[in-house]
């Protein structure tokens, strides 16, 4: 049964954030990251009938993909994020009461506008809003003592057809949220990296780790049981197959079907180049299990040209999706018109983005009686806690079925966290977490993360973060 959305204030916004260090480098594109930062925010609301309450949410700030320019410093690239997140903030504070959703609809043409004034990228103008969406909602569920998936179902947050979605216009998002049907479970999709060791010989003694976590692909697989997994591609057409050819020895090893995408992070000019690089695929013998098990090919072509030419060249050997390219609400509709059969989730995005983009896919499924249209669940490494169950919960939802997951691999468990943040988390989720190595850590098991303890009061997570060690974020 459908819910009416409250309508509440926004009194007060937080921010802060936390350095963490890379357990091991992560190469995706042009760069190599070692180590990062992450915004935590806390957001008080006031309810119609007086109530008040904190939400929280958190995320990596990536600073190198949401903007490429290689112009711009690590620095630079983390204070566009900043200033997002800024602006959103002083949009939502000066605001009326509204809806949840209104509250996303309603700033939305000005968020970017006033992002846009400032020389920032619409997909930089999304991270702000991302932020205090999830903490919104959060803080309603919490008071109102509502879950995730009971609230979205009753559509709590008021998604409506709204002036920033014409292409919506009419559609019935009650009916559409009633019928989503969240799984106890769902497959990890394990992220392969350009510079990550796949087997013992591509590392040297003194370049292990030794924490007690999987290094190379072969252990990955034997630790965690994966089925699905995300390659990194480079953009050299000869290197991009040598090292595609080099997992695909250890992946055809495994008994029974795997199924892999390939993630282009906009390394070809266009559709052409990217058909180019397929075409050295299907040349290849030893990449002719893993072309079959490929399900999409993710962003090929940069983002400058992306949507502006049909892809069909290349969508008739292999669906296309779009993720850099989803910088604007109705990017995915553009991306349609040239040929995208996809577009990806990402919390980062905003989820009232997927939310609408997973309708989208409904909808034009139906017009067209068949399953063409589709989401995939990428992973801006969300960390373990918060971050990585508001996304979860979001996917989860969303009916997608597989997520990517490179946060764990890359960052150990809560990594210097408190530890009572991370007790109090395995507590209240211990399907999702486990204590191992004297820490707490990813659970993965057959491949898969068990989830039903996310089924909870609150936006995915029942504790709140430890704000105890964390530094106010200095805004540009």
């Amino acid at each position: 049964m459908t819910r009416n959305a409250p309508r509440i204030a926004v009194l007060a916004v937080e921010a802060f954030e936390r350095a963490f260090a890379l357990r091991m480098p992560f190469r995706f594109g042009g760069v190599t990251n070692t180590h990062g930062r992450q915004a935590v925010v806390r957001l008080r609301i006031r309810m119609a009938d007086g109530r008040e309450g904190w939400g929280y949410a958190s995320e990596s700030l990536g600073g190198k993909w949401f903007d490429k320019n290689p112009a711009l410093s690590d620095q630079q690239g983390l204070d566009q994020l900043r200033l997002s997140l800024k602006l959103a903030t002083e949009a939502y504070l000066a605001s009326g009461p509204n809806t949840p959703f209104g509250f996303f609809a309603d700033h939305y043409t000005g968020q970017v506008a006033a992002c846009a004034q400032r020389g920032l990228l619409p997909l930089v103008s999304s991270y702000g809003p991302a932020l205090l969406d999830r903490g919104i909602l959060d803080a309603i569920l919490r008071l109102e003592g509502l879950s995730f998936y009971a609230a979205m179902r009753a559509n709590l947050a008021g998604l409506r057809p709204h002036a920033i979605i014409p292409d919506m216009s009419g559609f019935d998002f009650d009916a559409f949220l009633a019928g989503l049907q969240p799984a106890p479970s769902m497959d990890a999709r394990h992220t392969v990296g350009l510079v990550d060791p796949l087997v013992a010989a591509d590392q040297a003694p003194s370049d292990r780790v030794n924490d007690g976590l999987p290094e190379t692909l072969e252990e990955v697989i034997a630790a965690y049981g994966h089925r699905y997994f995300k390659l990194k591609i480079g953009g050299n057409r000869v290197a991009d197959i040598e090292r595609l050819s080099r997992i695909a020895a250890v992946l055809d090893r495994l008994d029974g079907p795997y199924f892999a995408t390939i993630d282009g992070n906009e390394q070809y000019e266009n559709a052409e180049a990217a058909l180019d690089f397929w075409r050295a695929m299907e040349a290849e013998p030893a990449l002719q299990r893993l072309r079959e098990s490929t399900l999409f090919v993710e962003q090929p072509i940069m983002r400058q040209t992306a949507l502006g030419t049909p892809v069909e060249s290349f969508t008739a050997v292999k669906p296309l999706i779009i993720d850099e390219s989803d910088g604007e609400i109705d990017s995915f509709v553009r991306a349609k018109a040239m040929g995208y059969s996809g577009v990806s989730s990402k919390v980062c995005k905003g989820f009232y983005k997927s939310v609408i983009n997973r309708a989208r896919c409904q909808l034009w499924n139906a017009e067209q009686s068949a399953k063409h249209y589709f989401m995939s669940a990428e992973d801006l490494t969300v960390h373990a806690g918060l971050s990585l169950q508001q996304d979860l919960v979001l996917v989860n939802l969303l009916g997608l079925g597989h997520v990517e997951r490179n946060g764990h691999h890359f960052v150990d468990g809560f990594c210097e966290r408190p530890a009572s943040e991370a007790d109090a988390f395995l507590a209240a989720h211990p399907d999702l977490y486990r204590r191992h190595g004297g820490k707490v850590r990813l659970r993965i098991e057959g491949g898969k993360l068990q989830m039903a303890s996310l089924d909870c009061v609150g936006f995915g997570a029942v504790p709140a973060p430890d704000f105890s060690q964390l530094e106010p974020m200095i805004y540009p």
